[in-house]
This record gives C-alpha cells, structure tokens and sequence, in this order.
C-alpha cells in the first residue's frame, strides 16, 4: 500500500509540475499579463503560425516606458487582444544582443553604454530613436508602421484593431478612427 501510495503522490506531483510548465494553470493565463516572447522567438513562431508582430521599443532608464508597462499593458482588454492576436516583444533598444534575421546580423557596437542602440531597434525605427515607440510587422516581417510616444490602453486598442483586421490595406488610420465609436486619439505613420 505504501508503494502506491508512494507512486501516486509523485505522479500527481509530475502532473501538476508539468500542467504549470505547459501554462494550463498558471494562475491566471491570458488575462493577467502578456506573454513577451524574444524577437528570435516571435520570428519562429511566425513563421510556424503567422501572426502579426507587436514591439515594444524601450530602454530600462525611460519614464514613458515604466509608464506604459505599468498602465497600458496591465489593461486587461489589451493583454487579451494581444495575446490572442500578436506575438508581443518587449525590445531594449540598448541590447547588447545578438540578433540574426533575414540574412543580417544586428549588433549594438557600444553595449552598456546609454546612447548607444542595437542596430535592430535602430532599423526598425529608421535612425528616429524615441522611447517608447510600438512597431507592427505583419505576417511576412514587414514593418506596417511605428508609433513614437506613450500610447495609453484605450489609445492602443484601435491601432491594434486597425492592423489586425487588416483595414490598413483599405483605409487610412483616420478614416479607421472615424469609422469606430470612441475612437483613440492615436496616430499612426
């Protein structure tokens, strides 16, 4: 009897151990915070099962950034729609990483030297460094567009939509804007 009891507890133990390293119960799922993947993450994910890619351009010594980590991405409406329709990445633009896409090594020249960027966040943002900023690349890694500022959640919300429904492709952000009840004050580029 002690021997199955034994196995018993270990095996629930395994199951519960393993439930919480596959996110089945990880107390509280999609909704209570956004699941940032590494950009090398989100670029095989995407290419596995396409998804627009959201990213957070920041660096750790800028105000609107701890500002817009602690207020717009802890809004539960768009935890929830970037969970479910974006690979979220929270980039440092000051990375001393190694990053390797589309044939490209991207390097920071100077790291952990404030001022001094990795050349994917510099790319990304074309030279015009401002943080935070939010860039949105679609299913094949092209880049729909940048915004440069703090963007607060209901401010958020209607960029996201506009781009995950696609109705960039059919209509500017303002008329998209116009075309909603309680549209953000937002701009895109």
């Amino acid at each position: 009897m002690f021997r199955f009891k034994h196995w018993f507890s270990l095996l629930a133990t395994l199951s519960v151990i393993g439930l919480f390293s596959l996110g089945c119960i990880s107390g509280g799922g999609d909704d209570n915070q956004i699941h940032w993947v590494s950009f090398d993450q989100a670029v095989k994910l995407s290419a596995q099962h396409p998804k627009k890619i959201f990213i957070d351009v920041y660096t750790p010594w800028c105000g609107w950034c701890k500002k817009m980590d602690a207020d717009t991405y802890t809004d539960p409406t768009v935890i929830s729609y970037i969970n479910k329709n974006y690979y979220a990445v929270r980039l440092d633009a000051e990375t001393a990483d190694t990053f390797h896409f589309k044939d490209h090594e991207f390097v920071n020249t100077k790291p952990h030297t404030r001022g001094y960027t990795n050349e994917l966040a510099s790319s990304l943002l074309d030279g015009k460094l401002a943080y935070p900023t939010t860039v949105y690349l679609d299913e094949n890694f092209q880049r729909l567009t940048y915004v440069q500022s703090y963007i607060s959640a209901p401010d958020l919300m209607p960029i996201l939509k506009y781009f995950e429904e696609e109705k960039y492709k059919s209509m500017s952000f303002d008329d998209y804007k116009k075309s909603q009840t309680g549209g953000g004050s937002a701009t895109g580029k």
